[in-house]
């Protein structure tokens, strides 16, 4: 009998996911500005902590760029070619976004160290009033793209972007009142360090999180021995094999497998309830809910025939 998909044409974009985009160019506009007074503030003091913040924001400001335009494709429909249409360039994104940031968190500790053996004059007054000019911008970016934090991978490492953005603007502006007040000039090494400790471990997680879906790794708080067991104990299924499960992009999970089943079910008609009673295990009585899945119905004799082939 051939496979019985019980999945859908991949709609555009997640079931009843909102349009994001015009909150992520908002954030981008935002950025970008933010980005474009740094600079012209890390020209007049020669700050590392406002250096490393003004790095981030190029690569926070590119990373929403990013993000806008995985946001836009992410809704375009699925065709022959592209039979999930377009919802794994959200995980490109992320990914694309994350190395960068690794690549500048390690850049900047390396800059710290140096800066802490011979630490330059930091002109306090001019560095505390381009700080808050950051957090100012970052708290308006936040505040547009909260809501949906949470709707995807590409969504969160938007926010994620901006938030911690903002913290790093928070360093900048203590650095600069520590050195005015005591004219401790590490202060900025110290805030740089700091800001590069806010990148690390996020732009690591999203490598891991991403390449786990690229790696087409079992979707997470899915065990599959547990859903071949639940599969096993439907009336008429002897065994499942050939089980795997994945995740295309977020909120997508798939699952496929070889079901073996009385030879009788394909004449007194059980083999389309056993398909129903199968779709309805995985959407239902696990965790993870899975909606697109795919059942090989296969018969006992079939199966010994291909064991005993096969070996």
């Amino acid at each position: 009998m051939p496979p019985h998909d019980h999945s859908h044409a991949a709609p555009a974009g997640p079931p009843g996911a909102p349009d994001v985009r015009g909150k992520i160019a908002i954030a981008f506009a935002v950025t970008l500005t933010i980005l474009l007074a740094q600079a012209i503030g890390t020209a007049l003091t020669g700050s590392l902590a406002l250096l490393t913040d003004t790095v981030h924001m190029v690569v926070d400001s590119s990373g929403l760029l990013v993000a806008l335009v995985a946001a836009t494709l992410v809704r375009r429909p699925s065709s022959p070619k592209h039979t999930w249409g377009y919802r794994r360039v959200e995980v490109l994104a992320a990914l694309a976004q994350a190395t960068v940031l690794a690549g500048t968190g390690v850049y900047v500790v390396v800059e710290a160290i140096g800066r802490f053996r011979k630490p330059p004059e930091m002109p306090s007054t001019i560095l505390v009033a381009f700080g808050v000019v950051g957090l100012v911008g970052n708290v308006v970016s936040i505040l547009v793209l909260a809501s949906d934090r949470r709707s995807n991978l590409n969504m969160r490492a938007a926010f994620l972007e901006v938030a911690n953005d903002a913290l790093g603007s928070m360093s900048v502006i203590v650095a600069a009142i520590v050195i005015a007040t005591t004219g401790w000039q590490r202060a900025d090494a110290v805030a740089g360090l700091f800001i590069a400790a806010l990148i690390l471990p996020r732009a690591f997680k999203l490598i891991r999180e991403a390449g786990a879906i690229l790696m087409e790794t079992t979707p997470r708080g899915l065990d599959l021995d547990e859903v071949r067991e639940h599969m096993t104990r439907l009336e008429h299924v002897l065994a499942v094999h050939d089980l795997h499960a994945s995740t295309v992009a977020t909120g997508l999970p798939v699952i496929s497998a070889h079901v073996v089943v009385d030879d009788g079910c394909f004449q007194d008609g059980h083999a389309i309830d056993i398909l129903d009673d199968l779709r309805t295990c995985v959407a239902e009585h696990f965790d993870v809910a899975i909606h697109h899945s795919t059942f090989q119905l296969e018969t006992r004799s079939a199966r010994q025939r291909e064991t005993d082939t096969h070996g």
